[in-house]
This record gives structure tokens, sequence and C-alpha cells, in this order.
């Protein structure tokens, strides 16, 4: 069974920034033993259909049928070295809480917000306000305010590249069912903040404050819930398969993007249309086979 098709936005933050309750979870995760980035689409998927199977049916994984925090949830961490991550960063171990129940429970959220009437109704047997009730109560359990991840389905937002160092680019090509195939940035957060803080005066200015530049404050804001000292990873995840060796060899997503920053504050409108197009074509393609199955 191929990976989901999911993209992602991680920070791991020194296991010393965080929170007592947090940091206890976390060095026992870490003790039971860390999970792999090429594992870690396959382990959402089965936890979330292992809550969908159960009887009666949880409204997240992690949960028992009364709603609340079952006592063997899982508690699932990622880890990097700061040895791994250009910049500032640390001290290690640099973790990352996948927080998947209150991931589960934001996405219901924004389900609710954009299925129509029908798909929500034969999608989910509880009541809509009573979905937005038990979110708002999970989100508020996280001691930074915010989940360690944020992912999307079939492609990645073209702001994102704007937060790292095109150079930095990891490529592994291996076949496609191999989990090990993977393109992924790493950046420290200062980097980070530094690079979304400019884009977004540079695209907001330029364009407005909706589309792109919505998306730019949306992701500033989400990353001023974490420790300075973290480091940011965007990660293709599960796309990489559908994408050949050479497309992601030659993809130049994050230059074209960096590129397009540039050209906007000097005001290059025949470089912005030229690095629009490339993307365009790039990710379209992907768009394609989301409509298209």
């Amino acid at each position: 069974m191929p990976r989901p098709f999911v993209a992602y936005l991680r920070v791991y933050e020194p296991l010393s920034a965080l929170d007592a309750p947090l940091a206890d979870q976390v060095r026992k995760a870490l003790e039971d033993g860390a999970l792999s980035r090429a594992d870690v689409g396959a382990r959402e998927r089965e936890l979330w259909l292992r809550s969908q199977l159960a009887r009666p049916r949880r409204l997240l994984p992690g949960e028992r049928s009364d709603g609340s925090v079952a006592p063997d949830a899982p508690f699932d961490v990622m880890t990097i070295s700061p040895a791994e991550v250009p910049g500032e960063v640390g001290p290690g171990p640099l973790v990352c809480p996948l927080d998947l129940r209150a991931r589960s429970a934001a996405a219901l959220v924004g389900f609710l917000a954009t299925a129509t009437g029908p798909l929500r109704e034969e999608a989910l047997a509880v009541e809509p306000e009573a979905i937005r009730s038990r979110a708002s109560a999970v989100m508020a359990e996280l001691t930074a305010g915010a989940v360690h991840v944020i992912s999307t389905t079939w492609t990645v937002p073209l702001p994102w590249f704007a937060l790292v160092e095109p150079e930095a680019r990891r490529v592994v090509l291996a076949p496609r069912d191999d989990p090990e195939r993977q393109v992924s940035w790493r950046v420290s957060m200062a980097d980070a903040r530094e690079r979304v803080a400019r884009a977004h005066r540079v695209v907001s200015g330029s364009l407005g404050d909706a589309g792109p530049a919505k998306v730019l404050a949306d992701t500033g804001r989400w990353l001023d819930h974490f420790a300075p000292d973290s480091a940011v990873e965007l990660d293709y995840g599960g796309l990489v398969q559908l994408i050949e060796d050479q497309d992601l060899l030659e993809d130049s997503s994050a230059t074209d993007v960096n590129a397009i920053v540039d050209a906007l504050e000097t005001g290059d409108a025949e470089e912005v249309a030229l690095r629009y197009e490339r993307l365009r074509e790039f990710w379209g393609e992907l768009a394609r086979r989301e409509r298209h199955g």
C-alpha cells in the first residue's frame, strides 16, 4: 500500500525547552523509540483507521468512546540532531511530537468548513457544534498552543518554500515504494522566521493580504509558538511516490519561490511570470492526478 500523499512542515524543539508534562511524555516516547521520518505516514494512517474501525467509532485517534484520552493512547515523537540543521539550533535532542489527536481535531474543523452538507452528514455522526467544542478542548491541551506539524495532501503550499534555503535541499532517490525516498529541507527557526517575515512584507506589499500573503502570515504566527532555537523541516513526505526521479532532481520549486519574492521586491514582473509558470507546470501535474485519481 502506498504511503499517504501528504507533505509536512514540522518544528523540532529542544527537549529542554518543553514544559515539564510534555517533556516527560517525550522522554518516555524516546525511551520506547522515536518514529522515523520514513514511517510517519503509515503510522498516522494506521492510528486513524484504528479509531474509525473501533466500535463504537472514535471521533479522534487515541480516545475512548466517551471522548476522554485512552490510557494507552499512542504518543509518537520524531527527533533530529542539531548537527543536521544549518544555523544555530539546540541543544539536542530536537524533538517533534506528532500531536496526532490535536491535528485530527483541527482537520475535522477544516472538513466542516469546506465539505458539503450531504458529505458532512454521511461522514460524521456527531453534531458540528459538538465537534468544534471537542476540537477547542483538545487544542487547549497543547502546552505550546499549537501543533508541531502541519500537513497538506497532494501538494505543497508554494509560500512554504519561502522559509527554506534552496541549496539546503536533501534528496534521497530510491524506488517509489521505498519509504526512504525523500525530498526535504531543514532550517533554523531564526532563519525561518526572518525569511517568512520578509516574504510576507514583500508579497503583501505587492499582491495584497489575501492568498499567498495570508499563508505567510498564518505560517509566521504558527512559528512564533515555538522556542527560538528550534528547527523547521519542509518534507515532501509521500508526494515523492508520484514524481519521477529526474523530475525530483530538476525540481526548482524552492529556487523559483525565492526568486519570485526577489522579483516582486524589485518590480520585475517578467521574472515573476516566468518563475510562476514553471511552478504551475510542476505542481499542476499533481493537482490533475488528485482530481482524476
